[in-house]
């Protein structure tokens, strides 16, 4: 078995830079997005369901987007253009963050960083398919998602910082989050040359019936479980909201995004580097074990450790199921339909995330805090028995 030195050394380049790309832009997006829900209720006025239909429509708007711009991807027989594209469009909006007077601004910069994203994302991702072996594929993945997630708790970490320096002037904060992100789409354009690579030199329409018949039902399997997934999983902005529910001052309520993806960045390449190894039905079902133990301690918190606990666990819960899932996708569609591939796995995926994130947001409104999570808590237990009661076998088998 290879030690963990020997394996970073044999992930590409490629995936390396890609990995810094996504770090400096999730500092950028993370400074912002782990204050925009206090920046809305409190500044703006908007109701906490309002938020939660924001987010959703927010981030399924990317994982929508997604379809369309991997589809584009294997069409064209090249991706990083589109990823230059989509990031830029992300650098663009964290400016009008900034300069938001009401809820509309927020949400056209939020909805425009969101297409951004959704427009890189299967590119992105296919390409650190193309760049990587098959027996490596998950431990890049666990690489890349660890380097996005040190951004992730870098930028909220910056965030409490600013905001106690300025006496929590959210505005100045957001003005610095411009500077990560423009950095991000200059390393990608300089830093990453696109592999040749003979099987994308044939153009044709990657979505013409004949073309999908070959995602077969191993590849719609892992469709499924990445949508069941996102309904048991609504978003983040939920965490920041239940901090400032049990009273953390305001300045430092992204510490708790900080914890979550500090633990986060840390479990992800391990736990890629054993999703090479294990199966990948079990190592799901663990991280569906462990994100119901995450919803348990946030429904009954009542102190600010109690929430630190379960953030930090629903940071392990992150880290064992999204680069094992991204892997699976690879493992399971054809090498010149991976990014239409992973656009309909994000497809469902985004459908599924609005669904979520807007249920969560009325069942707070209604019933309180505790009611979300313990509701997230039964979703959980059934993706869990989804995936044993059908008994889906593993696509790695």
């Amino acid at each position: 078995m290879q030690n963990s030195p020997s394996t970073l050394r044999q992930i590409p380049r490629g995936v390396w830079v890609l990995g810094v790309v996504s770090m400096l832009m999730d500092i950028s997006s993370e400074m912002i997005h782990s204050l925009l829900p206090l920046f809305l209720v409190t500044s703006l006025g908007v109701s906490v369901f309002a938020v939660g239909v924001i987010e959703g429509i927010a981030e399924s708007t990317a994982l929508i987007t997604k379809v369309f711009s991997g589809v584009l991807s294997d069409y064209l027989g090249r991706r990083k253009g589109l990823a230059v594209f989509g990031y830029g469009l992300g650098a663009l909006s964290k400016p009008v963050f900034a300069m938001a007077t009401g809820a509309g601004w927020v949400v056209a910069a939020r909805f425009v960083d969101r297409i951004g994203k959704g427009i890189r994302g299967a590119p992105r991702d296919a390409l650190v398919a193309d760049v990587t072996p098959p027996e490596l594929r998950g431990a890049a993945f666990g690489l890349r998602q660890s380097l996005d997630t040190v951004g992730a708790f870098a930028g909220p970490l910056l965030a409490v910082a600013l905001m106690l320096l300025w006496q929590n002037d959210f505005r100045a904060v957001f003005w610095v989050a411009v500077v990560p992100g423009f950095l991000a789409v200059a390393v990608l354009f300089y830093g990453l040359h696109e592999p040749a690579n003979p099987t994308m030199q044939r153009r044709s329409n990657p979505i013409r019936r004949e073309a999908l018949r070959r995602l077969d039902s191993a590849y719609w399997r892992v469709v499924a479980v990445g949508a069941i997934f996102m309904l048991a999983r609504f978003s983040e902005a939920f965490l920041v909201l239940r901090a400032q529910d049990l009273g953390v001052p305001v300045a430092f309520v992204p510490l708790v995004m900080v914890a979550m993806n500090v633990v986060y960045a840390a479990c992800a390449y391990p736990f890629g580097k054993l999703a090479d190894r294990m199966s990948h039905q079990r190592l799901l079902a663990l991280s569906l074990l462990v994100l119901v133990a995450a919803d348990v301690v946030l429904a009954l918190a009542t102190h600010w450790s109690a929430l630190l606990a379960g953030v930090a666990v629903w940071g392990i819960h992150m880290g064992m199921s999204q680069g094992l899932l991204a892997a699976m996708v690879a493992d399971n569609a054809p090498a010149d339909l991976r990014g239409t591939a992973y656009g309909f796995f994000n497809l469902v995926g985004g459908i599924a995330m609005l669904l979520s994130s807007a249920l969560a947001g009325l069942l707070w409104e209604v019933w309180g805090a505790s009611t979300t999570f313990w509701t997230g808590a039964g979703f959980c237990v059934m993706a869990l028995a989804a995936l044993y009661v059908k008994r889906t076998p593993p696509p790695d088998v």
